[in-house]
């Protein structure tokens, strides 16, 4: 029995599935990720902020003009469509056997592609607000906004993503919800992260269950404790797994 066979087998004994993911999720729908080769934080090595400066809330605050132009430039993909591991996730919660997904993504995929109980630990582009009257908006009002910086049609206030930025906390009633997922699970499915955004990524320690399956393209500090590890494609192996449960 090859990795795939064996995943597929986890999952056809498995009634109570979590998912936790991150960026590499969503490589394969033409979404960069961070930190590999072809990722943000290489490919803007030469920028004159560090995407960790960019991405801040003191810059976002002081500099939100030059904070839209990287993030429209580079966060925002509304053309970008689910792949294949987003689409058997909601075909696993369609069928009761995924609980929830926890995802450090802000892309909206898993809800493109059908799944519902979506733990957003970083927030999503397709949330903004206005940061003094709370009014909200679309992704659509923040693309099409006439002002490099998005403000308020009722007020005038700056808009802000509803993205969780470097020094702001994490919501905690997500963070509650994703711990109680994650401890009940009998099977985790850990896809397309490195593990080295805390406090996230010390969520997983939460699982006590049967098994833990990593599919990731690169080594994580994870790995001695999984179960199952696949490095090759996740959006790929999804697939055939989804073809297997047939």
């Amino acid at each position: 029995m090859n990795a795939t066979e064996q995943l597929a087998a986890w999952i056809r004994e498995s009634s109570n599935i979590v998912f936790f993911g991150g960026a590499g999720t969503s490589t394969e729908s033409g979404i960069p990720d961070f930190r590999s080769a072809a990722g943000l934080y290489q490919t803007e090595q030469h920028s004159p902020y560090p995407p960790e400066e960019l991405l801040s809330r003191r810059f976002f605050d002081q500099h939100a003009d030059i904070f839209y132009d990287f993030y429209r430039g580079k966060m925002l993909h509304p053309d970008a469509a689910p792949n294949g591991c987003h689409r058997l996730l909601a075909r696993l919660e369609q069928e009761g056997r995924l609980q929830a997904v926890i995802t450090q993504n802000i892309d909206g995929l898993h809800q493109k592609a059908g799944s519902s109980n979506v733990l957003e630990l970083h927030g999503s582009i397709h949330r903004n607000a206005c940061m003094d009257c709370k009014r909200f908006y679309a992704l659509d009002d923040i693309i099409t906004a006439k002002d490099t910086v998005p403000r308020c049609t009722a007020c005038g206030g700056v808009i802000k993503p509803d993205v969780v930025l470097y020094e702001e906390e994490l919501d905690q009633t997500i963070l509650y919800r994703s711990v109680d997922a994650l401890s009940s699970a009998d099977l985790l499915l850990v896809g397309g992260t490195s593990l080295t955004v805390y406090p996230a990524a010390q969520l997983i320690t939460y699982f006590q269950g049967k098994h833990t399956v990593l599919l990731n393209a690169t080594p994580t500090a994870y790995d001695r404790r999984a179960d199952l590890l696949i490095t090759d494609p996740i959006g790929e192996v999804m697939n055939k797994v989804d073809q297997l449960l047939d």
